[in-house]
């Protein structure tokens, strides 16, 4: 496995606890490594009469209105999972058990930042397994009438996304990223998941947003931030959604392709990984090499541009 990326999994469990955004419940979470192609897999401790184990697939999706829900065949679901799942993608992990003792993760300060840094706090084991990897073949997308989204080939994992909002605090933004680790940390892992004023009324009168606050989310009214501290960035609203189409792709795993949205959201995001995985010829699996056979292949490129008689010395 020395000549190819391997899968990985963290070093040590790592332990977070908080109210979730739309059920108001404290909840305790609890990262537990895994054996290599576990994959990504909840278990839902406070239940203990039926099956639950809850896989992160694009099969287990159940609910995509304002979170990303998955649920096993014995109906038990784990909610609001994108911003770890996000944190996840970012930083490589492949096998994962994450243990929560109620129905919906807890939402920090409704971002993936502190996901990330228990993340990088406990590090990363290489395991022996090869890490495989979702090598987009052909364009795939989808539309609902209003926004749109779009996977094509790429040699990396890239995002191009756009929204656009009637409010003015909001308005329409775009940003272009590929997301690897050190870009997710600097550029996406502390934007805040967002909402208007009359949103936020809505989803409290249909049961949702009990345990939202201006603490865990930014809220704007008739152009205004209402924040106390105002926006972490100037275009912190496409970052987070950027954000969630990270960690509702990576459902089907890490992806060598571009995915482009427009006034996408969960819904959209889950379509188009249903649509591309239902095609069968517009992906395939592959496996990367690793770094040291990076190195070899570079060092022998360099010693056939250089040649035999050449003055400058080529590493052994």
């Amino acid at each position: 496995m020395a000549n190819v990326r391997r899968q990985s999994t963290l070093r040590a469990p790592a332990v977070c606890a908080g109210i979730s955004l739309h059920g108001g419940q404290q909840t305790r979470l609890v990262m537990t490594p895994a054996a290599p192609d576990t994959g990504l897999m909840f278990r839902r401790s406070d239940i203990t009469d039926r099956d639950n184990l809850i896989p992160v697939t694009p099969e287990s999706v159940t609910g995509v209105r304002n979170c990303t829900t998955i649920s096993n065949a014995a109906g038990i679901g784990v909610s609001t999972i994108e911003h770890l799942i996000a944190a996840l993608c970012a930083a490589g992990v492949d096998n994962l058990l994450i243990e929560l003792d109620g129905p919906e993760l807890p939402a920090l300060d409704g971002s993936a930042e502190p996901f990330l840094k228990l993340i990088e706090q406990v590090g990363l084991e290489r395991q022996a397994a090869a890490r495989r990897y979702v090598r987009i073949l052909k364009p795939i997308e989808v539309s609902d009438g209003y926004g749109s989204a779009r996977i094509e080939p790429c040699d990396a994992f890239e995002l191009d996304v756009t929204i656009d909002f009637d409010d003015p605090a909001i308005g329409r933004q775009r940003l272009q990223i590929a997301p690897d680790v050190r870009a997710f940390r600097e550029r996406l892992a502390s934007a805040r998941t967002f909402a208007r004023m009359h949103e936020v009324a809505a989803l409290q009168e249909a049961g949702l947003s009990k345990g939202g606050s201006l603490d865990n989310a930014v809220v704007v009214e008739d152009g205004a931030v209402l924040n106390p501290g105002g926006l972490r960035f100037d275009d912190e609203f496409v970052r987070h959604k950027a954000l969630d189409l990270m960690g509702d792709m990576y459902l089907g795993g890490p992806i060598l392709g571009r995915v482009t949205t427009v006034k996408s959201g969960h819904g959209l995001n889950h379509d188009l990984l249903t649509k591309l995985f239902a095609t069968g010829d517009a992906w395939d699996y592959v496996s990367l090499p690793g770094t040291k056979a990076i190195i070899a292949m570079m060092k022998a490129r360099l010693r056939d541009l250089t040649g035999p008689n050449s003055a400058i010395a080529v590493p052994a």
